[in-house]
């Protein structure tokens, strides 16, 4: 009798234990379950501003899963290209991540910390400079379009003789030359006074050796323009779209010879032709780049030219724009 005593105790243990592992991961489960939801509720593309030193620096998050447990991202500061987050970690309703040093001044990182709040996200930023700032993003737009655009009639943004219907974000560089639209040396950036949704872009460029400008469509979206012929396509080089989307082929001209884009923008999805050969053909813009205007991706936004990087001349800008 006592060895079956035994035996039925030692059978019973092991139920018992059997039984508790069970419970254990059904709660480890649960715990997992719950921070998945978490994490869901922050994951997506975020337009973020930033206010530093009484100013409002447009900026854009992205937030995305990696396997069961991990969250990985990018990230795109006022200046600057896109970044990735390594991981963003999160835990009890906030998350935060820290982002290393590019073009800001110093050698620390940026260091995140935010939270969901409502439909939004808030948080603060360590920056290089060892102070704190303040910050919030809504959720960015998908911009998808249901039907294809109607074209309206061209529209042509540069007279040739004045700078009518542009301004200067700064004092003003640029002057108007024999039908040219020069900036002889870094200055101000060069803004169109009108504001477009989608529409079709032609303009001429010409650059200086080793200098370097960009068109900004709807003023949030780079595409470089660089003294890049010879190099391999890279998505910082001419006819990138800056830090996002790589062009297929080099196609730049030497220095002091004019050059072409032919740019359609519809929704998010943009094809660049340049001089003549499609480098990005009907591809996904995921957020606003350096430099841009705003974050405001939901709403129109001008065309604006780079002349904080180098002399640059253009010509012939005629932007034919959706109804």
């Amino acid at each position: 009798m006592k060895e079956r005593s035994t035996s039925v105790s030692r059978r019973h243990l092991r139920v018992v234990l059997f039984c508790l592992t069970l419970a254990l991961s059904s709660f480890t489960f649960t715990v997992a379950h719950a921070d998945d939801k978490e994490a869901v509720a922050i994951e997506g593309r975020w337009d973020m501003v930033i206010e530093k030193d009484g100013k409002q620096l447009p900026s854009w998050l992205e937030i995305e899963h990696s396997g069961n447990h991990t969250l990985v991202g990018r990230f795109v500061y006022a200046f600057g290209s896109a970044r990735p987050i390594s991981v963003v970690n999160h835990t009890d309703g906030k998350f935060n991540f820290s982002i290393p040093v590019q073009w800001e001044p110093g050698t620390t990182t940026m260091d995140f910390e935010g939270e969901l709040a409502g439909d939004q996200l808030k948080g603060t930023l360590l920056y290089t400079d060892g102070k704190k700032y303040n910050w919030t993003a809504v959720r960015a737009p998908l911009l998808k379009r249901t039907s294809p655009p109607v074209w309206g009639k061209p529209i042509k943004l540069f007279n040739g003789v004045d700078l009518k219907g542009w301004h200067a974000l700064g004092e003003n560089q640029w002057t108007v030359e024999n039908g040219i639209l020069r900036s002889t040396k870094s200055g101000a950036n060069l803004v169109s006074d009108q504001s477009f949704t989608d529409f079709k872009l032609h303009v001429e460029f010409r650059y200086e050796k080793g200098s370097n400008s960009g068109v900004y469509l709807r003023g949030r979206y780079e595409v470089q323009i660089e003294d890049d012929k010879g190099k391999e396509p890279w998505k910082g080089y001419l006819g990138a779209v800056y830090g996002f989307l790589t062009p297929s082929e080099m196609v730049a001209k030497d220095p002091g010879e004019w050059q072409t884009y032919d740019i359609t923008l519809i929704g998010r999805m943009v094809t660049i032709v340049a001089n003549g050969k499609t480098i990005i053909s009907n591809q996904e813009i995921p957020g606003i780049t350096g430099g841009a205007i705003d974050s405001k991706e939901g709403e129109p936004g001008p065309l604006f030219f780079q002349g904080d990087h180098g002399p640059i001349d253009f010509r012939n800008i005629i932007i034919t724009p959706a109804k």
